[in-house]
């Protein structure tokens, strides 16, 4: 017979709490006891050794699921190194915790909802996040705050440890070629602009509530980090997915203290009143229970959330090649003007049909092309004679749709078929994206493989080794599909 669901309780003596609780995780227990969360027997939460700074432990004996050292040692991605495990047996579909929607955080919820109700035209963004964004940074300085236990996991937002916090040159030369430092100088023009441009006028109209002195522009892109790491966004019904854009995000208490990994044992599901997390396959005692953040590549994790997966363990990551490569390599190989002329038409012409752009990327997962129509299209027309493309443009780019569908699907097995023209393209493209690491394969290989050097490294640079192997083993698997 299952056991009965129970409330959190705190440990004895234990105050109401808050960021400067003794015992942080005691008052946030406390809290969701109040806010009416319900928590299976079957687990128990896990958290960081608080008498040290060094490697984290959890409040019952260590972990033995079979996961990469890496992971097991660390817990990268958790909530201050919070987890949730197993105490006992679980099978697929058993309810963890059960969250009323009262409990979650978001601008419908905040103390402050009705100013930002009253002001939803003005604080329209290109990131869609402001007005939870204002609702955080009310809420995480007010003392009276009904989620200041929540807000107590996290001593200090700069714990998570994004790439937007870690100075240029280390970025730079940390990350060279993943994506990552140019998705970051994105980041950070949005955010002084939203900041200059909505959150200052907003916080300027309201001094009862706001002090710019106090709600910091530094302030602000940590709780932007913070949304980057630790929010949900609720799934639009199907019926709604064309009609409406995409779902506000929120913070849900509880549910952000799991980790992730690819091969997830849980997940979070939503109904009317509340969200539960339920696993998705049996997990066994002492394992630890691993949510999803969606299929999502190194360096998307390392942006977003401040962890990448050791190898082989995301299964779900990419590398990208960028489309200015591709016709970089194709011009490359231009042997006279009248050629690097053709290509230059035949570039214009794919940014006609919106099959390239000037800043997009091909993306390559380990067992396919997943932008297979784009790379598909682009090799065929960059690949064609000066006659074949005439005849291509008078038809518009339209092709029988056997030989469309044919030449769109490129799984592993298909790139290995493509034309020897297509496959040079090809080839040539992945080494010109190669050249832009700042080390070779075999030197990250080496690196991984000596115990001794990886533990020399710091936390940063581990995490960036993982994002660069990855990507990098992905691309070298490619060359040896078309060579």
């Amino acid at each position: 017979m299952a056991s009965a669901p129970k409330r959190f309780k705190a440990a004895a003596g234990s105050g109401s709490g808050g960021k400067g609780s003794a015992d942080p995780l005691s008052a946030f227990l406390a809290w969701c006891g109040r806010a009416g969360v319900e928590l299976s027997p079957k687990v128990r939460q896990c958290g960081p050794d608080r008498a040290s700074p060094g490697p984290l432990r959890c409040l019952r004996p260590p972990v033995t699921a079979p996961l990469p050292a890496q992971v097991r040692l660390s817990r990268e991605g958790t909530v201050a190194g919070y987890g949730l495990l197993a105490a006992e047996e679980l099978e697929a579909g058993e309810v963890l915790f059960t969250i009323p929607r009262t409990a979650l955080l978001s601008q419908h919820t905040t103390s402050i909802h009705t100013l930002l109700q009253e002001a939803q035209e003005s604080l329209q963004s290109q990131s869609g996040w402001v007005p939870l964004l204002l609702a955080l940074l009310h809420e995480y300085t007010a003392s009276s705050s009904q989620w200041q236990p929540y807000f107590s996991l996290w001593q200090d937002f700069r714990s998570l440890d994004h790439p937007m916090f870690w100075p240029e040159e280390e970025r730079t030369r940390l990350l060279q070629g993943t994506g990552i430092p140019e998705a970051v100088d994105k980041d950070l023009a949005n955010i002084h602009l939203e900041y200059s441009s909505i959150i200052l006028p907003f916080m300027e109209s309201h001094p009862d509530v706001f002090d710019p002195k106090l709600h910091t522009l530094e302030l602000y892109k940590e709780l932007v980090a913070f949304v980057m790491a630790y929010s949900f966004q609720e799934p639009l019904e199907e019926e709604d997915e064309d009609e409406k854009g995409p779902n506000p995000p929120m913070m849900v208490p509880v549910a952000d203290i799991l980790n992730h990994v690819a091969n997830h044992n849980a997940n979070l599901e939503y109904s009317p009143h509340c969200l539960k997390m339920v696993t998705t396959q049996p997990v066994g005692k002492g394992q630890e229970i691993f949510n999803t953040y969606g299929q999502m590549a190194n360096w998307q994790l390392l942006h977003m959330y401040g962890f990448a997966e050791p190898y082989p363990g995301n299964t779900h990551d990419t590398a990208d090649i960028q489309m200015v490569t591709v016709r970089a390599a194709a011009l490359r190989r231009a042997r006279s003007e009248a050629q690097q002329q053709l290509v230059s038409e035949q570039w214009d012409f794919l940014c006609q049909l919106e099959m390239v752009g000037e800043e997009g990327a091909f993306v390559l997962g380990w067992d396919e092309v997943l932008t297979e129509e784009e790379l598909s299209v682009t090799l065929k027309v960059l690949c064609m004679s000066e006659e074949e493309f005439k005849e291509y443009k008078e038809q518009d780019g339209w092709e029988d749709d056997s030989e469309e569908e044919e030449n769109s699907t490129l799984s592993n097995e298909a790139l290995s078929r493509l034309k020897t023209p297509c496959k040079k393209l090809l080839y040539d493209s992945v080494l010109l994206t190669l050249e832009s690491y700042r080390s070779d394969l075999k030197a990250e290989q080496d690196l991984l493989n000596n115990k001794e050097a990886y533990e020399k490294l710091s936390r940063r640079e581990q995490q960036a080794l993982h994002v660069r192997y990855g990507q990098k083993r992905i691309l070298h698997q490619l060359l040896e599909l078309v060579r």
